[in-house]
């Protein structure tokens, strides 16, 4: 299929690349037609554009991620993540409608055939095919046409401020900020009965206010906006307003709060940093509020990704049902959207279309991109083909030595930056798989993989292959099976699983499988651990380490949040350091005490900051601090081992001071283990090597994670077997 993609640079490509699959839960859909937002979009392009200095200016927020990536992992790593970013193509659109292809079968509200509505950056893409949660699309009536109906994300964030306004029946409203979403909120204002008064620089948009239900347009260069709002409104002040505009600064926020009457509400929906005047809104007492999008629900990944629907007695207008009052007012001309098309384009001419759109003085408002029915037919059919030619078959029970290739499933940046470069010219790769075709296409051009796709089923029918699974967590016990029952090699990024049962189940696999499992505990593997273990293995009897990590606090809508995907930060990061505890002191661990420093709850109803103790059979322990609580000029990592004449101190691996025989010894590195983890597997897969970790340490490793979680919840210490 198509989609197209934007590059760092500015670039604008038209590419081929695999299509979806439809989500756990949802559909995937074959798209009608796209809406162009020129603001957001227009926005996006232009930032692509602009030079590193530029980005950095604009970004401040993605400079700090830099410089800690370079504190904890050193610059080379870091830059190397700037650059995977930087050349890797991403998806534009997030406002379509199209027609039911393929319905997950958990799903229960379509069916293949059915016209839909569907939006979400994250989803609804400008592509031939798209695959949509549940959640995120809406039927479509049957007097609306499939141009309207991809308007509808668009119109939903305009509805959703529009309700953040609470303006009644008769009331005043402004809307500032006459492009495409103002002017969609325009409209929406007058058809639930209040006056509208939109303001904006550009005549042309003025003139369409009129057509879409303004009863009254100002340009401020022409007129003083203050003097037509007391006219207007009896000398009263509005009693909303929508500050429909971009950028940042005082201007407009002071000309909202002037316009407002006293106890007024001023909306903020654009991507607008406000600078309030504090003693004029103090003194009118107004209300401040940000509309969040389409509405409740957007960016809750349970919501949009695991299908939970708020109740309709808490949350009467949830961004699904905004959907749907779009699509109706659509279709009983409540909501004319003819005036605010401005352009309808074919799909394949969409990078000239955006070429336009940056032009100065460019006027377009809305740009629908249609697509070809018969074009996407024959994608259909050419996918359902290449399926069925490439399904499963009879499996080979000879398993090769050496492995004769290598897959992946997962292309985001840490297996752009962290493996995949440490792979690439070494053994041959076969197909990269990704949910999204854009990036399982660039990965597949970047190192030299045969094939991309986005199912992984491709990939497990390959009897005696190798695999590298690096996706979201909750997918790693499932693919492990699917793997192990190939008889495949598998590296999976930790966890191994979220589950005791998980567990369980893969140690039976395990045992009848002809392949093998490795896990991603790259700490083992750091030069600083191995200079350690050589220093360790020469210093009898029992050790004491200390491991400290500051992780930061976790931001509520990072999908670590989301305990179903991630299994929370114990099981998601401190098995890391769990694992490199039963590595270095290489003995097995007995018992374990753990608690949490913040409760787990608010936030965050998982344990976020974890204190665990550890004592080992030949009396060595392990104390593990891992807090959300602290401050960025402390080293991320850092941990101190006790034994007889020796004590030893590492920061971030990539300082390792030794203090013994009454003098310090200073060695830097530049790896945290990737590398190193990735040269001895592949020497396993050449027939070169041993097995670089055995399973039963990766087990005795989770084990002991599971013991920690279990510590926590029982308040107990926790014997291990």
């Amino acid at each position: 299929m198509k989609q197209l993609a934007q590059y760092q640079d500015g670039r604008l490509e038209l590419q081929d690349v695999p299509s979806p699959m439809a989500p756990p839960g949802g559909i995937l859909v074959r798209t009608t037609c796209s809406v162009i937002s020129p603001g957001t979009e227009k926005m996006k392009v232009e930032q692509a554009r602009m030079s590193l200095l530029q980005k950095a200016k604009a970004r401040p927020d993605q400079v700090r991620k830099v410089i800690e990536t370079a504190r904890t992992l050193g610059w080379k790593s870091a830059l190397e993540k700037v650059r995977n970013r930087l050349e890797s193509p991403s998806p534009l659109g997030y406002s379509a409608a199209g027609v039911v292809v393929a319905v997950d079968e958990a799903n229960t509200r379509f069916r293949v055939g059915d016209r839909v509505a569907c939006g979400g950056a994250e989803c609804a893409f400008h592509a031939e095919m798209i695959a949509v949660p549940d959640l995120l699309a809406a039927p479509i009536p049957e007097g609306v046409e499939d141009w309207q109906a991809a308007y509808t994300t668009l119109a939903s964030i305009s509805m959703e401020a529009v309700r953040q306004s609470g303006a009644r029946l008769g009331e005043r409203v402004l809307v500032m900020g006459q492009g495409l979403v103002g002017l969609l909120a325009t409209s929406l204002l007058k058809a639930s009965g209040a006056r509208v008064m939109g303001v904006d620089f550009v005549a042309g948009r003025l003139h369409t206010a009129l057509a879409m239900g303004a009863e009254r347009v100002v340009n401020p260069s022409q007129s003083k906006l203050e003097d037509e709002v007391r006219e207007w409104t009896d000398g009263y002040g509005v009693d909303a307003v929508l500050l429909c505009v971009g950028g940042k600064g005082r201007d407009a926020a002071d000309s909202a709060i002037s316009a407002l009457r006293d106890r007024g509400v001023m909306v903020i929906v654009g991507i607008y940093d406000a600078e309030l005047s504090w003693k004029t809104a103090y003194m009118k007492d107004i209300q401040v509020r940000y509309s969040r999008s389409y509405g409740p629900g957007r960016y809750d990944p349970q919501y949009e990704w695991g299908g939970r629907d708020y109740p309709i007695g808490h949350v009467r207008w949830t961004e699904n049902r905004n959907f749907e009052a779009c699509l109706q007012l659509m279709n009983s001309d409540a909501l004319d959207l003819q005036p605010v098309t401005t352009r309808r384009s074919r799909f394949d001419d969409a990078v000239s279309v955006y070429n336009d759109l940056m032009q100065p003085g460019n006027a377009d408002i809305g740009v629908v991109l249609e697509y070809s029915k018969e074009q996407g037919a024959r994608s259909k059919e050419a996918e359902v083909v290449q399926r069925l030619l490439s399904a499963p078959q009879e499996m080979n029970p000879k398993l090769h030595a050496p492995c004769p290739m290598l897959h992946a499933i997962g292309a985001g940046n840490f297996a752009r930056t962290m493996l995949l470069p440490h792979v690439k010219d070494r053994i041959k790769l076969g197909t990269i798989v990704n949910a999204t075709g854009l990036s399982a296409r660039h990965v597949k051009e970047k190192f030299g993989f045969a094939s991309a796709e986005t199912d992984a089923a491709k990939v497990f029918a390959n009897d005696g292959h190798a695999v590298m699974i690096g996706t979201r967590h909750h997918l790693h016990a499932p693919m492990v099976l699917s793997a192990l029952k190939a008889n495949q090699h598998v590296f999976v990024e930790k966890p191994l699983c979220l589950t005791r049962e998980e567990l369980s189940e893969i140690d039976t696999a395990v045992a009848a499988s002809k392949g093998s499992v490795m896990v991603g505990f790259n700490r083992r593997f750091a030069p600083a651990t191995v200079e350690l273990k050589k220093l360790l293995a020469q210093t009898p009897g029992p050790k004491s380490l200390a491991y400290h990590v500051f992780a930061g606090p976790l931001a509520p809508d990072h999908w670590y949040a989301n305990l179903e995907e991630s299994g929370g930060r114990v099981l998601g990061e401190a098995c890391h350091m769990l694992d490199f505890a039963c590595f270095v002191l290489d003995a097995k661990p007995v018992s374990v005490t753990a608690q949490t420093v913040w409760p787990a709850q608010g936030r965050n109803a998982f344990p976020d900051s974890v204190t665990a103790q550890v004592e080992f059979s030949d009396g060595s322990s392990f104390q593990l601090i891992y807090s959300a609580e602290g401050d960025f000029a402390f080293p991320k990592e850092t941990f101190r081992v006790f034994g007889s004449g020796l004590v030893a101190e590492c920061e971030n691996f990539m300082k390792l001071s030794i203090f013994q025989k009454r003098k310090e010894t200073v060695k830097k590195f530049s790896s945290k283990g990737h590398a190193e983890e990735m040269v001895a597997w592949l020497a396993f897969l050449k027939g070169e090597a041993e097995h670089p970790m055995p399973y039963a340490q990766s087990r005795q490793s989770m084990v002991l994670t599971f013991a920690v979680l279990e510590a926590i919840r029982e308040r107990r210490s926790i014997a291990l077997d």
